[in-house]
């Protein structure tokens, strides 16, 4: 693959009126989109939606212009989940979607992701030559004139559409009963998934459903599981959940206010799949930072566990390759391919639920199928990124307690793909002997590159 400067992991990410993340790139984003993904349409259409962030409407306008300058349409969602502009792209027949959201990042922070006519974000490979376009000249002599010029429409029902396609995924199931704590991060699914789970019969209390352009994710959704756990408890709550910024990612609590991440999530619904016979190929895809314990769980059960790269784009490339239908990563990205291409927090959410209503057990029996090997991990700021294995130190302690695992564990290092970060991830049978070699390990990395 080729060396890239603007798309990291999941699209182009960073500070919002700051390369990359600026009204001029955005602009070219427009173009380039505009004129590689219009295939052979004079007027191609793209959906776009974006999260609450106070940046999101300038970029829109900025994008909307770039699309318009090639003769390609923008029809406009608003704010919506990540998810549900995936589901509009293939509902529509559109040619390609557009998402500006820096998802789980901070308020000041913004991204822009695309998504294919299919409705999957597009591979590497289109990324790099969307990339060569928005980087050169090549395509600026393109410029339409008169009627040839792209249009601008809404989409007036997109949150309905969503909602619809979301419930489609549950046919019969009442959720009457059943009180749910819902932490909406100030984000995306503020309106979405209360309007979902009320259609469906819940009864709601709702949190963080008040965006004001600067309060996403501010100590609250998925990248803060402790919220969750008290609003469960202060409430009184039979479930919890959270999403993130955009809502493609779920974190759930039980009863009891305990967090239930992406891989127990995946535990509960891929056993549940097995024992109805509609885990495709008897297989679940995590990535490699999922728990061991995933593969204990399913093998007990006649399945297994295949792992991928971590990003939720190289778990969904792989369920796509195999047909493969659950997976997901235990960030909450989870992907259910029987009824949507992309992580979908709500559409995760309903799975879970489902099992719920079936069973009859509270969510503090079903996460009881995951038995967790211990994990200790670190996530550290860095200025800068050198190759890991060029930090002798670190390299040496790496080795070391690689070889005091001796087999019966891991140690996984690596760089964040869209943030200025370094994440350590040691699982291991010992709590307290990966702890302390976590210790070492970030303190040896923090003397290398920390911030």
């Amino acid at each position: 693959m080729a060396e890239r400067t603007l798309f990291g992991t999941d699209g182009i990410r960073g500070t919002a009126n700051r390369h990359p993340v600026t009204p001029e790139i955005a602009f070219r984003l427009g173009r380039a989109a505009g004129h590689l993904l219009r295939g052979n349409k004079a007027r191609p259409r793209f959906v776009i939606g974006r999260d609450t962030r106070l940046s999101g409407l300038m970029l829109e306008s900025a994008l909307i212009a770039g699309l318009n300058s090639t003769g390609a349409d923008a029809l406009l969602a608003g704010v919506i989940p990540t998810p549900a502009v995936a589901c509009l792209v293939t509902e529509l027949g559109a040619d390609g979607g557009v998402v500006i959201s820096a998802s789980h990042n901070p308020a000041p922070d913004n991204g822009l992701k695309l998504f294919g006519p299919d409705g999957y974000k597009l591979p590497d490979e289109i990324e790099e030559r969307l990339e060569q376009l928005i980087l050169t000249p090549e395509i600026d002599a393109i410029r339409p004139e008169g009627p040839a010029i792209g249009s601008v429409s809404t989409i007036t029902d997109a949150e309905e559409r969503y909602g619809r396609i979301a419930k489609a995924s549950v046919p019969g199931m009442s959720l009457h009963g059943l009180k749910i704590a819902v932490d909406c991060a100030n984000g995306a699914a503020f309106r979405t998934t209360p309007s979902v789970l009320r259609d469906l019969g819940a009864e709601l209390v709702l949190f963080h459903a008040q965006p004001d352009g600067i309060n996403i994710n501010a100590d609250c959704g998925s990248t803060h599981p402790e919220e969750i756990a008290r609003l469960v408890k202060e409430s009184c709550a039979h479930i919890g959940l959270s999403h993130d910024g955009d809502a493609d990612r779920l974190v759930l609590c039980d009863e009891q206010g305990e967090v239930i991440d992406g891989d127990e999530i995946l535990a509960i619904t891929a056993l549940d799949a097995l024992k109805r016979g509609t885990l495709a190929g008897k297989t679940l895809v995590a990535t490699v930072m999922s728990n061991f314990g995933l593969d204990d769980c399913l093998a007990a059960e006649g399945g297994r566990v295949l792992r991928t790269a971590v990003g939720d784009r190289y778990v969904v490339e792989a369920m796509r390759a195999g047909n493969f239908s659950i997976g997901g990563e235990q960030s909450g990205h989870l992907i259910f391919r029987d009824h949507g291409t992309t992580g979908d927090g709500l559409l995760a959410a309903l799975q879970v639920l489902r099992v719920i209503t079936e069973s009859g057990k509270p969510l503090s029996e079903l996460r009881r199928v995951l038995k967790k090997y211990p994990q200790a991990q670190r996530n550290l700021l860095v200025k800068t990124k050198p190759p890991l294995d060029s930090l002798p130190e670190v390299a040496h302690l790496v080795t070391a307690t690689e070889a005091a695992l001796a087999g019966k564990g891991r140690v996984l290092l690596r760089y964040s793909g869209t943030e200025p970060k370094v994440r350590l991830l040691i699982e291991g049978p010992d709590e307290a002997v990966i702890n302390a070699a976590a210790d070492a390990i970030a303190s040896a990395l923090i003397v290398a590159i920390g911030e």
